[in-house]
């Protein structure tokens, strides 16, 4: 997927002044001079012996550059954005000068962050964003003149990747109190989108990540070694009655949560847990058991030896119609399998990540977002890479849907190699992926927005994958002189 960047407007007055004087002057220095432009040559022509040449070229570039500057000027006030991406700050171009003329600057670079209150401000909140970077003046920003959401969103980068010690006090208690007030705006925060994208961000915590060697469950369970940790949760590779190799799943609600919220969500990582275990699928990586130990949820999984499709795509590129149909098939079987229980359980998190390709070139789903919507339900993060989540997701009211969504997501990244632009329609025929009409078709339909719309059915995707899979093969074998299945 594309780096992340966000433009923040900052409405700033004496820019709006500006623009509007220029956009009120384009008649003069757009259409007026020109014209005196082309009178000046013409007398010029006429009567060449009337003026010295010296004067007349000093005007003639007088004329010429008023334009030009006139384009300039209007340029400069219309910039009025910043652009923010994890590498830094881009600034608006009449800041340039108050920056040693370097547009850009990076997050490093970034010395000091903080808000303060102006002798003229009428409250005692403050009024001011200060951005201070090395070697320079330090920059201010009135607070009022951002859109609120857009500056939480500029706030959180800070917070991301400025580096520890770069933000005030201050700014740290206004970031919560703007939050605060943002919530209450009754509609899907787009700062939960970004925040979840940045970093799947959690409240401060001391949670540690467990050291290898450490033994759990009565001394049953013993890490080996760390698999991947972010926020509140982390995953092992463990051994398991000093046997077999095991994936174990760790997930913690934090300690400040209040004590019915704890309940409530070690509560639904167990319903969980007890739901995923009786599962029977040769697709599915098994859930052979749960256990709570020192204030910690785990889950042990079975471990399976393979490489995920992430990083297979990323070492092999992007792949042919033939085989992403075939594992297409192979997964959808598996979804299948979990919606019809009783009740359907819903996956949340189907990514390439969460995909392995075993040893035999089968496809198996190795992890499951129960143990993330338990840390989700304490931390109010949702559950589930932006990318590959359907907007119902977005507004915590994920369904059998969302994982069709989720599904086409990762046909996508297979065929494409890229992430799936967020909350949109996935074409990977549009994107340069040499495949059929029909599987961008069926892509298509399992991406769009609305649910009601939304193929879903997963007896209907199975036929038609199977239509595509059988014609992609044929293809495929033609151009390497086989055919499958003895087609003449």
């Amino acid at each position: 997927m594309a780096e992340l960047e966000l433009a923040v407007k900052y409405r700033n007055l004496p820019n709006k002044i500006g623009f509007a004087v220029m956009s009120l002057l384009f008649p003069a220095w757009a259409l007026l001079v020109p014209f005196c432009l082309g009178l000046f040559i013409d007398f010029i022509i006429q009567r060449p012996d009337c003026m010295p040449p010296m004067i007349t070229a000093m005007v003639l570039v007088g004329l010429a550059i008023v334009p030009v500057l006139g384009v300039l000027l209007t340029a400069l006030f219309e910039d009025d954005r910043l652009y923010i991406t994890k590498s830094g700050i881009s600034f608006p171009l009449y800041l340039v000068p108050f920056l040693k003329f370097r547009r850009n600057r990076s997050w490093a670079e970034l010395g000091g962050a903080g808000v303060r209150r102006t002798i003229s401000a009428k409250s005692e909140n403050p009024d001011m964003l200060s951005l201070h970077f090395n070697n320079t003046i330090p920059l201010e920003f009135k607070l009022n003149q951002f859109d609120k959401v857009q500056l939480e969103q500029m706030l959180l980068a800070i917070e991301l990747w400025s580096g520890r010690g770069t933000r005030t006090p201050e700014l740290v208690d206004y970031q919560h109190a703007l939050q605060n007030e943002n919530k209450g705006l009754g509609k899907i925060s787009q700062v939960k989108v970004w925040e979840e994208e940045l970093a799947r961000r959690f409240s401060a915590t001391s949670f540690v990540p467990l050291e290898p060697d450490k033994e759990l469950c009565g001394g049953t369970v013993k890490v080996v070694r760390q698999l991947a940790f972010g926020g509140l949760s982390a995953i092992y590779l463990a051994q398991h009655n000093k046997m077999n190799m095991v994936v174990l799943k760790e997930a913690v609600v934090p300690a400040n949560s209040d004590k019915a919220t704890r309940e409530k969500a070690e509560e639904h990582f167990i319903r969980e847990a007890r739901l995923l275990m009786k599962l029977d699928h040769p697709n599915i990586a098994k859930v052979m058991g749960h256990f709570r130990e020192d204030g910690r949820d785990y889950m042990i999984l079975e471990y399976i030896q393979g490489q995920d499709l992430r990083q297979y795509i990323k070492q092999n590129g992007a792949q042919p119609e033939h085989v992403v149909s075939g594992w297409a098939l192979q997964i959808a079987g598996i979804m299948q399998y979990l919606h019809q229980q009783e009740p359907p359980v819903i996956h949340r998190d189907l990514t390439p990540d969460n995909l392995v390709l075993d040893h035999d070139g089968s496809v198996v789903l190795i992890d499951f977002g129960a143990a993330n919507q338990f840390v989700g339900t304490a931390t109010g993060t949702l559950v589930g890479k932006q990318a590959y989540m359907a907007p119902e997701q977005l507004r915590g009211r994920a369904n059998t849907a969302s994982d069709v969504y989720s599904f086409g997501g990762t046909l996508y990244y297979w065929l494409t190699g890229k992430d799936p632009l967020p909350l949109a329609t996935s074409h990977p025929l549009n994107d340069g992926a040499p495949i059929s009409p029909e599987l961008d078709d069926l892509i298509a339909s399992m991406t769009t927005f609305e649910t009601s719309v939304r193929l879903s059915n997963w007896n209907h995707i199975i036929e038609k994958l199977r239509e595509i899979d059988f014609q992609a093969r044929r293809n495929a074998g033609a151009a390497s002189g086989k055919l499958p299945g003895g087609v003449a």
